[in-house]
């Protein structure tokens, strides 16, 4: 038998948090695959489950100022229909597995199970995401560069719950955006490699540059210093200056050989679409971010 709750507010769950220790439960498509026990028999839980997903505090998704929050229990298919989700994040949302996973998975879960092969971690990565997490104690943020520790490890209290997803808004004009995933199939498979990249000019100069590699670490791989590196330089980039920046990341990206792929495809690979895009930024084939900030909050 394995204790479970599912409390009417947030208020009430946070207090439950606060009393004991428990695995707390949104969409489930993950833990339910770690925690499976053998022959069809249920799943086993050492410790009391907290189901999260009926909450509606989390599942708003709004602009705060410039940045967008989205609920932590946003499921895929409801952050794919929402009119203020980035176009490149659904463009993400699409290729993670099935509709079935889609209508079930969370971004708040995608994130907390920290897997450096997770479709939206290197877009939210790019983003400067910020997470809300809220306690009895009171609330913090943290930068989700700092929460995600490795592979399933986070930096999250036992009494703590993700609430919120906070995208710091990006200057549209002059912009591309990429992201990338490959993988035995476009959906329904998990990623070998994914990237997503953003590039800004203004006046012939690059302004602002970011690039973020899935499953070729053991986090989300992305260096602010050799990013900053093309800031300044002339758009489009002459071919040294790009060749430098692809030798940059050849040093920093150390992917593993495992069942989905070996170490030196994955590493050709990001390079190869770190190459592609710096080369063709400007052209019809990048993505805008801008649509929906005009529409009502939800």
């Amino acid at each position: 038998m394995v204790t479970s709750y599912r409390l009417k507010s947030l208020d009430e769950t946070i207090a439950q948090l606060s009393r004991e220790d428990c695995q707390i439960i949104a969409g489930g498509t993950d833990l339910m695959v770690q925690h499976k026990s053998p022959r069809g028999a249920p799943a086993r839980f050492d410790e009391p489950i907290v189901f999260i997903d009926h909450l509606q505090e989390l599942k708003r998704i709004r602009w705060v100022n410039q940045d967008l929050h989205i609920g932590a229990c946003c499921t895929y298919s409801e952050m794919l229909g929402h009119p203020l989700i980035p176009n490149i994040l659904k463009k993400a949302i699409k290729e993670i597995a099935a509709p079935a996973i889609r209508n079930r998975g969370t971004l708040g879960g995608n994130i907390c199970n920290a897997s450096p092969a997770g479709d939206t971690l290197p877009l939210l990565y790019l983003f400067n995401a910020r997470l809300q997490l809220k306690s009895a104690k009171g609330d913090r943020e943290v930068e989700i560069r700092d929460f995600i520790q490795g592979p399933r490890k986070v930096k999250r209290l036992k009494d703590e719950l993700v609430t919120e997803i906070i995208l710091p808004n990006v200057q549209e004009d002059h912009t591309s955006f990429v992201f990338e995933k490959v993988a035995n199939r476009k959906a329904d498979a998990i990623t070998k490699i994914s990237f997503a990249g953003l590039m800004r000019w203004d006046e012939g100069q690059i302004v602002d540059a970011r690039f973020a590699f899935g499953a070729v670490g053991p986090t989300i791989v992305r260096s602010a210093a050799i990013e900053q590196k093309i800031v300044g330089e002339a758009f489009p980039l002459e071919a040294a200056v790009v060749n430098g920046i692809v030798a940059d990341f050849e040093r920093i990206i150390k992917p593993i050989d495992d069942q989905r792929s070996t170490a030196i495809y994955r590493k050709t690979v990001a390079l190869h679409l770190l190459r592609y895009f710096i080369e063709n930024a400007g052209e019809e084939r990048g993505y805008a971010i801008g649509q929906g900030k005009d529409h009502p909050v939800d």
